[in-house]
C-alpha cells in the first residue's frame, strides 16, 4: 500500500494505491479535503494499524480513484531531519577504500564493526523530492548519487514506512580525508526522497531491488541494480544507534546506504537525469544542477 502527494491547480493532495500504479490512485484529498499531507493523515489516524485500515476503507470507494501525472508528484512527507547510512554493502566499503588510499582501513573496520556509521544528513526544509533538482558542489569533481532504501520514521518512533532515497556525494572530498564527510555529504539540496511511502507491514523491503540509471542529453551514461538483502546492516539494527541518546524528531528519515557505486572514472555532471526505483515503491526522478551564488529558486525539472 503506497501513499503519495502531488499538486494539481495550487492544491494538495494526498492519496493511496494499492501498489505503484498512478493510474489507480485513491484520492484521499477528496473523501477528506481537511488531509492533504501524511502529518495530517497521523493527527486524525495516530498509529500506522489505523493509517492502513482507513486507507483500505478508502480504496474500496471507486469514486475515488483518479490518474495522478508523474510530474505532478511532490515530496510525499515533510521531514524534520534526514539522516544517513554508510558502509553498509561491500560494494560501498570497496569504494570507500579505493577512494581513500591514505586511510583505507577506516572503511575496512566499520564496516565489520559493531557501531555502524550514522551521519546527519539534511534538516527536513532542505530535502527534496521527484522532479526537482539535486545539487553539485562547486569545489568537487568526482560527485555521484547514492541510491538507498529509506525508512521513513514516525512520531511513534516506529517504522511507518520505506521510500527511495538519493543520498548525493563529493567523492574525492570524503577521500582526501574522512573528517571532511559532512562537507562531502551536506550541501545545497544533496538529499531526495520519493516518490511514495509504501507503508510498512504492507511491504516487504527484503526482497526488492533498488536500480539507478543516469541520463545525459537522453543518453544512458550509466545503470546498475542491486537487491536490497545484500545489505549488511538490518535495519532494527540501524533505528537502535540513531536513537541511542538522541530523541528523533517527529518525522525522521534514516537512508540506509548504498549498494551502487558508479565506476571511479565517471562523475555526474550538470544536466544529468538521476533515476532511483525500487520495486514496490516507484521512480525517484531529479535533475543535477551545479550550485551557483544566485541559485535562489531551484526550478523543477522540465
Amino acid at each position: 500500500m503506497n501513499l503519495w502527494a502531488w499538486r494539481t491547480d495550487r492544491k494538495l493532495h494526498l492519496g493511496v494505491s494499492e501498489n505503484t500504479d498512478l493510474q489507480s490512485v485513491c484520492d484521499i484529498t477528496v473523501a477528506a479535503p481537511h488531509i492533504d499531507s501524511i502529518a495530517g493523515l497521523w493527527a486524525m489516524f495516530p498509529s500506522l494499524s489505523s493509517v492502513i485500515a482507513q486507507c483500505q476503507e478508502w480504496l474500496q470507494i471507486k469514486a475515488l480513484r483518479c490518474s495522478v501525472s508523474s510530474h505532478d508528484l511532490v515530496q510525499p512527507l515533510n521531514l524534520d531531519e534526514c539522516w544517513a547510512a554508510g558502509v553498509s554493502y561491500q560494494v560501498s566499503r570497496d569504494a570507500r577504500v579505493e577512494e581513500s588510499r591514505d586511510n583505507p582501513d577506516v572503511y575496512r573496520r566499520v564496516y565489520n564493526a559493531e557501531r555502524p556509521e550514522l551521519f546527519f544528513k539534511a534538516p527536513g526544509n532542505r530535502v527534496v523530492g521527484p522532479n526537482q533538482t539535486v545539487g553539485l558542489r562547486r569545489d568537487s569533481a568526482w560527485q555521484v548519487p547514492e541510491p538507498e532504501l529509506t525508512v521513513i520514521i514516525g512520531p511513534d518512533g516506529n517504522v511507518f514506512g520505506y521510500t527511495a532515497g538519493n543520498d548525493m556525494s563529493s567523492r574525492d572530498i570524503e577521500g582526501e580525508n574522512p573528517l571532511y564527510l559532512p562537507q562531502a555529504k551536506l550541501f545545497h539540496h544533496s538529499a531526495a526522497i520519493g516518490p511514495s511511502i509504501a507503508l510498512a507491514g504492507t511491504w516487504d523491503p527484503s526482497n526488492a531491488v533498488i536500480t539507478m540509471s543516469i541520463t545525459r542529453q537522453s543518453r544512458t551514461v550509466f545503470t546498475g541494480d542491486v537487491p536490497i538483502k545484500r545489505m549488511r546492516r538490518t535495519i532494527p539494527e540501524l533505528m537502535w544507534y540513531l536513537r541511542r541518546e538522541w530523541p528523533l524528531a517527529e518525522w525522521t528519515a534514516l537512508m540506509t546506504g548504498t549498494g551502487l557505486v558508479p565506476p571511479p572514472t565517471f562523475t555526474v555532471l550538470d544536466g544529468d537525469m538521476i533515476h532511483v526505483t525500487i520495486s514496490g515503491i516507484g521512480t525517484l526522478t531529479n535533475l543535477a544542477k551545479r550550485i551557483d551564488p544566485s541559485w535562489v529558486r531551484v526550478p523543477d525539472v522540465p
